[in-house]
């Protein structure tokens, strides 16, 4: 295994155990994760530090839910095919917020300059609009407005709607959100 593919495999074993314990985490529980000795890790990464560093870097990708969003069967509804994005897109954004205030509580939070993480966060966002994109084509001549801008309106919606409601236990569900986007909040004639 080369030392890069040696990295990804510890941090992707190392993610869920911070979310469980936070910063915490000992070096025997991370070596058990991986399948490794402790040894192995901190030959790989100089401290916990920079493995958490690295693990808080990778949570942030948006890689999971663009391979989530790339696979949804484009000859389904689109009212479907939102919905699937929904909850994937949901998904990463709850793995993120869980790391992120674990971490936080911790007292541990990652060096980063704070224009790197704005450019990472554009792009991470313009990725997401694109793939969303992807499953509004098929429907490109009945929409109102072109795929990206569709996209983008579907992921403000998204996002503002799981921020918002988060706190109060209203949530609308994602099927909800979906026909609200699709359809407008007046019900039917």
């Amino acid at each position: 295994m080369s030392a890069d593919e040696r990295r990804r495999m510890i941090v992707r074993s190392v993610l869920p155990l911070l979310v469980e314990h936070g910063a915490g985490v000992t070096s025997s529980q991370i070596a058990r994760a991986a399948g490794i000795g402790e040894g192995t890790v901190f030959r790989v990464f100089k401290d916990k530090d920079e493995l958490f560093a690295t693990c808080f870097a990778e949570a942030l990708k948006p890689d999971q839910v663009l391979d989530a969003i790339a696979v949804i069967d484009l000859d389904q509804p689109l009212d479907d095919r939102l919905v699937e994005a929904a909850d994937a897109l949901s998904a990463h954004l709850q793995r993120m917020g869980a790391l992120m205030a674990v971490m936080h509580g911790s007292g541990k939070r990652p060096e980063h300059r704070h224009g790197d993480r704005r450019d990472r966060g554009k792009e991470s966002m313009s990725a997401m609009r694109d793939a969303m994109a992807e499953l509004f084509k098929p429907e490109k001549d009945r929409l109102r407005l072109p795929p990206a801008q569709s996209a983008a309106l579907f992921l403000s919606l998204l996002f503002s709607g799981r921020i918002r409601f988060g706190e109060t236990g209203d949530e609308p569900t994602t099927m909800e959100l979906v026909d609200v986007f699709l359809n407008g909040a007046l019900a039917a004639a």
